[in-house]
């Protein structure tokens, strides 16, 4: 049972929605507890293809909530370490999940909440949505999203926004690459159900390995050894049973068997 999320399951499609509007979907150690195992049981269900993430009310998540906060602010050192260590094992749950992610961005974001949207795999915002890392106006660092936050926006934008602590807009978001569609708010379901749409329709081992992939790859350095994983990667899964499916469904003209025959 779930206080501060609510979870739907539809055609494959499993949506996860931050249900604390009157804090404006602020997280504390309750709601990472949630999340954490959410993700770990969507991401181990055979019956999920994809996961969507969502808010309801205004924002979609303020960061941290303010009573969480408050406690934090008389803790050790000992007990900072693991209430931060459970925040980033959310965070490494949502982007180290083998189904793939959307975040549905319906409304603003600020400091932990920006977390939430770079650890998933793709990003679509409302034109109104704002955002914002406002971590050193509280005299404190934006530590435990920086490894996410940064591999979305990349390091030029986040030397600027970590450091100012600039609110930005959906726009802005879009431009260096923290977001990947802004659409306006009526339009925020039909484009992720499109997206759904080509998730749940692909291989879903192959959606799992490309996935894993990026993550493998990105901002690598061109080694023999990394050659040498991509080419023992599109090896193995030419010769597994869904890649030899894939193939011969092309080649016969026919849909795969992973997608309904009507």
């Amino acid at each position: 049972m779930m206080e501060h999320l609510q979870l739907a399951c539809n055609g494959g499609v499993a949506t996860v929605t931050l249900n604390r509007p009157d804090v404006r979907n602020a997280f504390n150690d309750e709601v990472i507890a949630e999340m954490t195992a959410c993700f770990q049981d969507l991401g181990a269900r055979g019956d999920v293809r994809c996961i969507v993430l969502a808010a309801n009310g205004t924002a979609f998540c303020a960061g941290a909530d303010l009573n969480w906060m408050k406690r934090m602010a008389t803790y050790s050192r000992e007990e900072n370490l693991a209430d931060a260590g459970a925040l980033a094992e959310m965070l490494r749950v949502i982007y180290a999940c083998p189904k793939p992610t959307i975040a549905r961005v319906q409304g603003d974001v600020y400091a932990g909440g920006t977390g939430l949207v770079a650890a998933c795999d793709i990003a679509v915002s409302s034109d109104t949505a704002g955002y914002c890392l406002s971590e050193v106006k509280l005299g404190l660092i934006p530590a435990t999203i920086s490894p996410y936050v940064i591999r979305a926006m990349g390091a030029r934008a986040a030397h600027r926004y970590f450091l100012t602590a600039e609110r930005f807009s959906a726009a802005e978001a879009l431009r260096i690459g923290f977001v990947h569609e802004v659409v306006s708010a009526d339009e925020l379901d039909s484009k992720v159900a499109e997206l759904v749409k080509t998730l749940v329709n692909a291989g879903p081992q192959a959606v799992r390995l490309c996935k894993k992939l990026v993550q493998d790859v990105a901002e690598q350095a061109i080694t023999p050894a990394l050659v040498q994983m991509t080419v023992e990667g599109i090896a193995d899964i030419r010769v597994s049973p869904e890649g030899r499916e894939g193939v011969q469904s092309f080649l016969q003209k026919r849909k795969p068997n992973w997608l309904p025959s009507a």
